[in-house]
């Protein structure tokens, strides 16, 4: 089945020059994403069919014996008869069908915590087989919380971070080597994201929140424990939480910009209406954007008496 996605996030970037992590409104998607429950009902047998199967000795009482490894079990099939509420109402019923219960686990995601068991036996307890007069629609399937969730995730694309630095020199917009180079996220660089998706009675919302910029620079050092702050005289005073030092100049790098790595990771989790609640894996973006570093040459020179 096809469900309607949505998605909202807060932005990283700094709202205003107040400090790191902004949490301004920012980008939003709409998706779809294809889903398919775990267990759902399937089309059975007839009423004729099934009552035929309960009631004959070489039918549900034969399937009872050798489940119960070879010995009687008069109250097993009294439960098997139990699950078809009324069937005898539809033993000369050849056109309306029973739809039972079925689980398979090739639609669990691969990082789902749950035993594929213990999914069946819950579902099993809570959906008898049903009957559908000829004509009438099949059952609704029914998506379990942590199936819609996962699904849900899978059919988003987080946007990767977009920065500014400061200072930028010149007509290219260079750093300078040695010198505390300031980031800071901008954009539509998202700090925290929303996921919702709802299947049938089913609603799950899935939430991701990053609490940092990761960037690897080429010949240089970065610390980051935040978003960045953008530089300002003001804010010059107060300091950054996320810098460059460059060691060296963009010279011997193509088109003279040195290359810097950024990376953003999400701890996901995520709830349901069903009562489902749980983690998903680590997400975490990539880019590569890049800088152009400039060196300051200086002369040094001793001083002398001689004119």
């Amino acid at each position: 089945m096809t469900v309607a996605v949505s998605v909202e996030s807060v932005s990283a970037a700094p709202d205003g020059f107040a400090g790191s992590g902004g949490g301004a409104s920012a980008w939003s998607q709409s998706v779809t994403a294809s889903v398919h429950p775990v267990c759902w009902y399937m089309e059975g047998l007839s009423g004729a069919e099934t009552a035929k199967w309960l009631d004959s000795p070489g039918g549900a009482a034969s399937d009872v014996y050798h489940r119960n490894n070879n010995n009687p079990d008069p109250q097993g099939l009294e439960e098997q008869k139990a699950r078809y509420p009324d069937y005898e109402s539809y033993a000369a019923d050849t056109e309306g069908r029973w739809y039972v219960a079925t689980c398979s686990s090739q639609y669990m995601a691969d990082d789902d915590p749950r035993e594929f068991n213990d999914v069946v036996q819950d579902y099993m307890a809570f959906h008898p087989p049903v009957w559908v007069p000829a004509g009438q629609a099949a059952p609704e399937p029914e998506v379990d919380g942590a199936t819609l969730a996962q699904a849900a995730w899978d059919a988003v694309t987080i946007p990767t971070a977009t920065i500014a630095y400061n200072p930028t020199v010149g007509d290219v917009q260079a750093t300078i080597v040695g010198m505390d180079t300031w980031v800071w996220a901008t954009g539509d660089t998202p700090k925290e994201v929303t996921v919702t998706a709802t299947a049938g009675s089913t609603t799950a919302t899935i939430t991701a929140t990053a609490s940092r910029l990761t960037l690897q620079p080429k010949d240089g050092t970065a610390t980051c424990t935040g978003f960045g702050i953008p530089w300002t005289e003001e804010n010059d005073a107060k300091g950054t939480d996320c810098k460059i030092i460059f060691n060296r100049s963009s010279a011997h790098f193509k088109d003279s910009v040195t290359p810097v790595d950024i990376k953003v990771s999400y701890a996901i989790t995520y709830t349901a209406t069903d009562g489902a609640t749980g983690t998903m894996n680590t997400h975490t973006t990539s880019t590569t954007t890049t800088i152009p570093v400039a060196e300051i040459q200086t002369l040094n020179t001793q001083p002398t008496k001689e004119p």
